[in-house]
């Protein structure tokens, strides 16, 4: 739309930089987050930052490589606000580091106030995925599926094969998104839930507590398995 401008931006003030790429991104977050990528255009955003059109090509490349900085920038302010681990210690009690990681979780889909874009571009992006979402797997959301791995683990003991990590893994995460994604369906059914940061703590309790019975469950199964079969944990590995 504007590749054909890029030529005639002027050199743009020292002090000018930093102030213009901020506007940008704030300005498409919230227009990616309103109407989604695909949708999004290059004048609404710059409108919205009071900024020339040719900004976006000056400061980022083009509207894709604006979306990957901005999915990247909305990661990084709500994992800093709400890390996974909630700050506790790698030695604290698995079942600890378990309900620290799905109330960060929920914090961070559900934040308000300046961080709660990250939950609607991410949703979104689970809908209609684009390049950018590659990046955002590997520096952000792979690192937190290892961390939740760990976690798994230590509770399901160490017979546990790595199918059943995976989808233990996969289940708690599963309990968390859709009270976001089905959020329409969960207000029509229940108009009394709502996520405050009250409920969010409860919600939090209820999932830990669910998926602590599952995975107890998941470890007792297997404790009996390996008694009964000395062969079962390198069976396990081949599930």
């Amino acid at each position: 739309m504007c590749l054909t401008m890029v030529e005639t931006v002027p050199p743009t003030p020292a002090g000018d930089s930093g102030p213009t790429r901020e506007h940008l991104l704030e300005a498409a977050g919230t227009v990616f987050a309103e109407v989604g990528f695909r949708a999004a255009t290059v004048r609404a955003i710059c409108q919205q930052a009071g900024a020339n059109v040719a900004a976006v090509n000056y400061h980022f490349g083009d509207k894709e490589a604006l979306y990957a900085a901005v999915l990247k920038e909305s990661c990084r302010v709500a994992l800093e606000k709400f890390p996974p681990d909630a700050g506790l210690p790698p030695e604290a009690p698995a079942e600890n580091r378990l309900r620290a990681f799905v109330q960060a979780f929920l914090q961070r889909i559900f934040s308000g106030g300046p961080s709660a874009r990250h939950g609607q571009l991410m949703a979104r992006e689970m809908i209609e995925p684009t390049a950018a979402l590659d990046g955002i797997v590997r520096e952000e959301i792979r690192p937190m599926s290892v961390r939740l791995s760990e976690i798994i683990r230590a509770l399901l003991g160490p017979s546990a094969n790595e199918e059943t990590v995976r989808r233990c893994s996969m289940s708690v995460v599963s309990q968390i998104l859709f009270y976001h994604h089905c959020r329409p369906v969960v207000n029509r059914l229940f108009p009394e839930v709502t996520f405050t940061p009250e409920e969010i703590d409860r919600l939090a309790d209820h999932i830990t507590r669910f998926s602590l019975a599952a995975l107890h469950h998941f470890s007792a199964e297997n404790d009996t398995e390996r008694r009964d079969n000395p062969n079962f944990a390198s069976q396990g590995d081949h599930d």
